[in-house]
């Protein structure tokens, strides 16, 4: 009786620890499998130029058809899948990340190769409204789209607060809202820190006009920013004050000028800021020796300060302290 007695406690016990180990693993694969759901299941929803739509699943493999897209990906921690024209992003845009190896060019922003996105396998597509909206049908056969519109009646009103929303619903969508949190918290404290350099260098509130400057047809252009501009609404956070207003906001936030134009701008303590390419210095090339420039206030003044070609003019976070330290490292140093 005795000796039955242990044998079924013995068993009992065996079945007891095999129960045990049976709830571990259990637990095990269901961990592993509610990480998966937990990816799965991910869907958000959000308005685009489209409307609203719901986002299904957690995108990883995403394909950037503009710059300043890829751009706050890069920002997000998220190496897109494809970006048009990488040689000119780099060119362009230079911001802290970089493109990793690993990403793929897929033509142009205005064409790109609908083939070479297909190739990807993308899960995401990030579109512009006034890029892509013709082509939206054959990138949705490819992948969802998201396509925003930074240049409607909304978007231009203030391109850097359009820009900033593209950027949070980015995050949302691919679940890096603390991230994009912490980036902008990041943001407005070098805001400060660079205000206050501003300060220390008595340039506080100084005001200023900011351009592109480039030639067509051998003749100098000058894209001239206004204030629904995400450079001006950028250098804002700082204390700097653009001079040049406008009734309404412009389109694309800037106006196209020649450099008579410029004869407007003679206050003495106005500073003149202009991203120039190197290939094609307008001021070395065209206006040099020229009294309609060499006669403003600024350039008399030597308050008229060359901007590398590549410094971003557009983006997100990354592009926004690339703009404002190039601009107040340029003006404290000089």
């Amino acid at each position: 009786m005795q000796k039955w007695l242990l044998s079924a406690g013995v068993a009992l016990l065996v079945l007891l620890l095999a129960a045990c180990g049976s709830d571990d693993g259990g637990n095990e694969a269901g961990n592993d499998q509610g990480t998966d759901e937990t990816a799965s299941e991910h869907a958000v929803t959000i308005e685009d130029a489209t409307g609203n739509k719901t986002i299904e699943g957690l995108p990883e493999n995403i394909v950037a058809l503009e710059w300043y897209n890829a751009e706050q990906l890069l920002s997000l921690g998220i190496q897109p899948a494809g970006v048009p024209n990488i040689d000119g992003f780099n060119s362009w845009m230079n911001i802290e990340e970089e493109l990793g190896d690993s990403v793929q060019d897929i033509g142009t922003r205005a064409e790109p190769n609908l083939e070479a996105i297909s190739r990807l396998e993308p899960d995401l597509i990030i579109a512009a409204k006034f890029r892509h909206e013709q082509m939206l049908d054959r990138l949705n056969d490819i992948a969802p789209v998201v396509m925003f519109a930074p240049y409607s009646d909304k978007g231009n009103a203030n391109l850097y607060d359009e820009l900033m929303d593209e950027y949070k619903t980015i995050a949302k969508i691919t679940d890096k809202q603390e991230e994009a949190e912490k980036a902008l918290a990041d943001l407005n404290g070098f805001y400060e820190k660079q205000k206050q350099r501003l300060a220390e260098a008595g340039l506080e509130d100084a005001s200023y006009i900011m351009t592109m400057a480039f030639s067509s047809q051998n003749s100098p252009v000058l894209r001239l920013y206004a204030n629904n501009s995400y450079p001006v609404q950028a250098l804002n956070n700082v204390g700097l004050t653009n001079a040049y207003e406008t009734d309404e906001p412009q389109a694309y936030g800037f106006t196209e000028i020649g450099i008579e134009a410029l004869q407007r701008f003679q206050d003495d303590n106005l500073h003149f800021f202009s991203v120039v390419q190197e290939d094609d210095n307008i001021f070395e090339n065209q206006l040099k020796g020229n009294p309609a420039w060499e006669n403003l206030s600024f350039a008399k003044g030597e308050r008229a300060h060359y901007l590398p070609g590549d410094t971003p003019v557009i983006g997100g976070v990354s592009s926004a302290k690339a703009l404002v330290k190039q601009i107040v490292d340029t003006m404290v140093n000089e």
